[in-house]
């Protein structure tokens, strides 16, 4: 397939319909355990209770914080069953190494030193591949911060079933470092997190790729000019082309994720009164 040359066809595919469907469930359920989780752990606030009464009351606030909890249990057990699938059954190890791998490499700290001195005006913008630093400290920082809260959470959740496993004293642990790692996930997540996707200038108000699986060739070409080139250089790029996104798919993708990220913001918001005003 050809890119073609005219305003409707010069899109490049960059995500699946599995990558997008996942990152929804995603960002629904992590959504749902910021709005159902710190009403608990900001209790002492006086918006927690409106909150809490919000969502139908605290114990109806727990039976939805765990219903979302098992949406992103299920989204990371995917995701890795994935990943286990490409290096198992698909022999592709590009996911360990390379341009499209989302494991940190050298450049990616040659690409931030290049980058900040960017920003001061003292050398070139660096030529980002498919991944930038930011994009694989955002993947790392979830992968291992869904570990580490999923693990305490299944612990508060079954203490009867861990008791036979560990000493009492790991459910205080696991209660502080649960509460505590949601809270940083959180505020990560809705500020630089929200403000590397959707809100610097580059992306203002809104970036779509990740709701519409495609972005501009212009676009690409542009931010990331080495995957540019690579894909060009290989005959990808003219595979990957596809038609602009419907839109209907833009409208809607706007409009979710300009509630998603008006909640986090409000959200965060709402972290900060609490910790002004204890």
């Amino acid at each position: 397939m050809k890119v073609l040359r005219n305003d409707a066809a010069q899109y490049v595919s960059r995500f699946g319909r599995t990558d997008r469907v996942l990152h929804g469930c995603l960002m629904f359920s992590f959504l749902g355990l910021a709005l159902t989780g710190l009403p608990l752990v900001f209790s002492h606030a006086p918006w927690a209770a409106v909150l809490a009464r919000a969502l139908g009351g605290v114990p109806a606030a727990g039976v939805l914080h765990r219903v979302c909890a098992v949406v992103l249990i299920a989204v990371f057990l995917t995701h890795v069953a994935r990943l286990v699938k490409r290096v198992v059954l698909d022999r592709d190890y590009t996911i360990f190494w390379g341009p499209a791998s989302m494991v940190p490499q050298p450049r990616d700290l040659d690409e931030l030193r290049r980058h900040l001195l960017w920003f001061v005006g003292r050398g070139p913008r660096p030529r980002f591949e498919r991944y930038t630093y930011w994009e694989k400290f955002d993947y790392w920082a979830v992968f291992w911060g869904m570990a580490i809260i999923g693990g305490s959470g299944l612990m508060l959740w079954f203490p009867e079933a861990f008791s036979h496993l560990v000493p009492g004293w790991v459910f205080n642990i696991a209660l502080l470092v649960h509460g505590e790692e949601a809270l940083l996930a959180v505020g990560f997540i809705f500020t630089i997190h929200f403000f590397n996707g959707h809100l610097r200038p580059e992306k203002f108000p809104m970036d779509m790729v990740i709701f519409t699986g495609r972005v501009s060739e212009a676009e690409l070409r542009h931010e990331r000019p080495g995957e540019y080139e690579r894909l060009q250089a290989s005959g990808e790029l003219e595979r990957l082309a596809m038609p602009a996104p419907q839109r209907s798919t833009v409208t809607l993708g706007r409009s979710i994720g300009t509630l998603a990220v008006a909640i986090g913001l409000s959200l965060v918001g709402l972290i900060i009164y609490a910790l002004i005003a204890h």
